[in-house]
């Protein structure tokens, strides 16, 4: 029983997550010190930092109630569009740390690029999921969907002060 349970939260959607998680860890520090923790965070207001962090604790933690499933066609196009939203919001980093003076870097669409290209990984691993591993909850994919749109407006509102404050 304990060994099943295990496995099904393990093979969960969560697991998806764990590249991006990963990759700021080892990578935040390399990012233009703009990005830097100190200055990231400094003069938020607090209407702004107190839910865009309630917000990505819910969107980082629901998906270790999605079952990651691959059996359709359907679902295997979604993951497929997970990974390529992924990898555009590597590039996102990529670009900032090689090139932290470039034009593209220094201009809104370039610095802000981090806080909004998680929105095609966070749409996919959203269409991805059709249940709960909790039968007995009614599973809404919106409602995820709109958990991450709404995280996703306080991140980019609070990475565009961080830009208006540095440019």
């Amino acid at each position: 029983m304990t060994r099943s349970w295990l496995r099904r939260y393990a093979v969960s959607c969560f697991l998806l997550l764990l590249p991006a998680l990963l990759w700021n860890l080892l990578l935040a520090d390399r990012l233009p010190p703009a990005f830097q923790m100190a200055e990231f965070w400094r003069e938020i207001p607090r209407w702004v930092s107190v839910p865009e962090n309630v917000l990505r604790s819910l969107v980082f933690l629901l998906p270790l109630g999605m079952p990651l499933e691959l059996a359709t066609p359907e679902q295997r196009r979604r993951l497929a569009l997970f990974a390529a939203g992924t990898a555009v919001y590597f590039a996102s980093w990529l670009a900032l740390i090689a090139w932290p003076d470039s034009a593209w870097s220094t201009s809104p669409a370039g610095f802000l690029a981090p806080a909004y290209t998680p929105a095609l990984w966070l749409c996919a691993l959203g269409l991805l999921a059709d249940r709960w591993l909790i039968p007995a909850l009614p599973f809404r994919r919106w409602m995820y969907l709109v958990t991450a749109a709404a995280f996703l407006g306080f991140h980019n509102l609070h990475t565009a002060m961080v830009y208006a404050r540095n440019f």
